[in-house]
Formats: structure tokens, C-alpha cells, sequence
């Protein structure tokens, strides 16, 4: 890897890493503790990350369980997970918040997988971008003193650096649309 090319494909690995953590919070069906990584409490005034503030647990494929270290903030995860978009109503009983995953219908499935084809072209567009911006970089050396070779050669290699992650994009897609689409 060419050190002119590094910061390229960094600029691209962090895409799609973005990428497959927006895909982790789509849920599928079944209970994934990563759907409440975006979600905040207000615990003594700090927002702080459910994770942090209680147990997270899966008991069971369609229920994630959430046991407050600090009882008191029961209603305020209760009110985190109603004001946020994951549309599941948590149940509480006193001591633990259970949320419930209902079986996705085959119309929620569908347009769980438009959506995450719409991601996935924003991640490609995101990935084409720095390729573009890799490209104006090296015209602008052009005007230094490297020979219209390397520059070829940079250019291809950014192209395939290109490809490669568009590949890895096309992946998770697909990955991800399966496990959504598996009943």
C-alpha cells in the first residue's frame, strides 16, 4: 500500500465500519442488544449509554432484558426506549425492563430491506466520494514533481482500494438482508 493511498483507505474502512454499525441496529426478528448502542439515560444529568447503566441481557431469541443497577432510573430507560425509534413498548415490573420483539410480518421485512439498501448506497456513495477526493489529490500532484506514471499507477490503485471496499459494502448487504429476510 502506497503511503499517498493510506489516508484513502482509512477515510474508506471507517465507512464501512460506519456502515455495519448502522446495520447493527437494525433489527431482524430476533432481540439484538446493539439496537440500544444510540440510546441514552439521563443519569444525574450526564446522557449516558444504556450499557453503562445497567445489565443488558438476552434470555431469550425475541426479549432483551435490561436489570438497572440503580433502580430509580427504571423510568428513565423506560422513557429513552419509548422516545427513540426503535417502536417497541418496554414492559416494566418494578426492577427490570423487558422488551419484547414481535415477529416481523413480510411487509416489515421488506421495507427493512429497502432500508438497508439505502444505507448501503449511501455507504457506496460515501466510499466513492473519497475516491474522488484521492483523485483531485493526485492531479494536484501532477503539478509537483511525480511522473504521469505513478500517477497512473496511484490512480489504478486507489480504483481497486475503490472496488475492494464497494465489495466488502456489497457483503454486508447481503448478509444482512438475508438475516432480516430469514424467518
Amino acid at each position: 500500500m502506497n503511503a499517498k493511498l493510506e489516508q484513502y483507505d482509512n477515510k474508506m474502512k471507517k465507512a464501512l465500519e460506519f456502515l455495519e454499525a448502522d446495520f447493527a441496529g437494525i433489527r431482524a426478528g430476533r432481540a439484538n442488544p446493539h439496537i440500544l448502542d444510540k440510546l441514552r439515560v439521563d443519569y444525574y444529568g450526564t446522557p449516558t449509554p444504556i450499557q453503562q447503566v445497567g445489565n443488558v441481557t438476552v434470555p431469550e431469541a425475541r426479549i432483551i432484558q435490561i436489570a438497572p443497577w440503580d433502580k430509580s432510573l427504571l423510568k428513565a430507560i423506560e422513557k429513552a426506549i419509548q422516545t427513540s425509534d426503535i417502536g417497541i413498548n418496554p414492559s416494566n415490573d418494578g426492577s427490570i425492563i423487558r422488551l419484547v420483539f414481535p415477529e416481523l410480518t413480510e411487509e416489515r421485512r421488506k421495507d427493512l430491506v429497502k432500508d438497508v439498501k439505502k444505507k448501503a448506497e449511501e455507504g457506496k456513495v460515501a466510499i466513492r466520494n473519497i475516491r474522488r477526493d484521492g483523485n483531485d489529490a493526485l492531479k494536484k500532484l501532477a503539478k509537483e514533481d511525480v511522473s504521469e506514471d505513478e500517477i497512473k499507477q496511484l490512480t489504478d490503485e486507489l480504483q481497486k482500494l475503490t472496488d475492494k471496499y464497494i465489495k466488502d459494502v456489497d457483503a454486508a448487504t447481503e448478509a444482512k438482508t438475508k438475516e432480516i429476510m430469514t424467518v
